[in-house]
């Protein structure tokens, strides 16, 4: 095996609050985890070396020699129609198809499949024909702020009043903490005497 291809995605990735998190493996990577594969390198070697899932990088090699380059591709969200998921969810039944036979048979995700075939056991097929909107419903969520000059007087007198709420109520907060500190203090004897 050759071993001049060096590639070094960062898997783990810091998130705002610190946390580690797993990277989605881009374009480039995959493409040159197919190249590894071709020259020789095992599934196993790589997902260990690179931290792709070996399922995932078997059924994508599976994929990248039936289909070529364009799988590596990120795919855009498409509707299916609930025909068509009743279809492949009978057939999925009628010839105990592994969800991944499936899935290279219809160019579905796995993941996909299986709420479908959840969906189809638990309320039968025709709930696959319901087709739900994603996203959020309209009038959920903030409504958009006023700029001052679209307010009413009252409405900027409310503003006003709430602003002021909050500063009190922080300066309330920051007061309680000297007054505490103090009091820490006074008990070890580091603080100021009240004479």
């Amino acid at each position: 095996m050759p071993s001049n291809i060096e590639v070094t995605p960062k898997v783990w990735t810091k998130n705002f609050w610190g946390f580690f998190m797993r990277k989605k493996h881009d374009y480039e990577a995959l493409l040159k985890y197919m190249r590894m594969l071709k020259d020789g390198y095992s599934i196993g070697s790589i997902a260990n070396k690179f931290g792709i899932n070996e399922k995932q990088l078997k059924y994508l090699w599976i994929l990248y020699q039936k289909q070529g380059i364009s799988v590596l591709h990120r795919k855009p969200y498409t509707q299916t129609s609930g025909e068509l998921k009743q279809r492949i969810v009978s057939d999925i039944e009628k010839n105990h198809l592994t969800l991944v036979q499936a899935s290279l048979k219809y160019n579905v995700s796995v993941g996909r499949l299986g709420i479908w075939l959840k969906i189809a056991r638990e309320q039968g097929l025709d709930a696959l024909l319901i087709i739900k909107k994603r996203g959020r419903l309209p009038g959920m969520g903030r409504p958009r702020k006023k700029k001052p000059e679209e307010m009413t007087e009252l409405e900027l007198l409310r503003v006003r009043v709430r602003q002021l709420e909050i500063e009190n109520a922080l300066l309330k907060k920051v007061k309680a903490l000297v007054e505490e500190r103090k009091a820490r203090l006074r008990a070890i004897g580091r603080g100021q005497s009240e004479n």
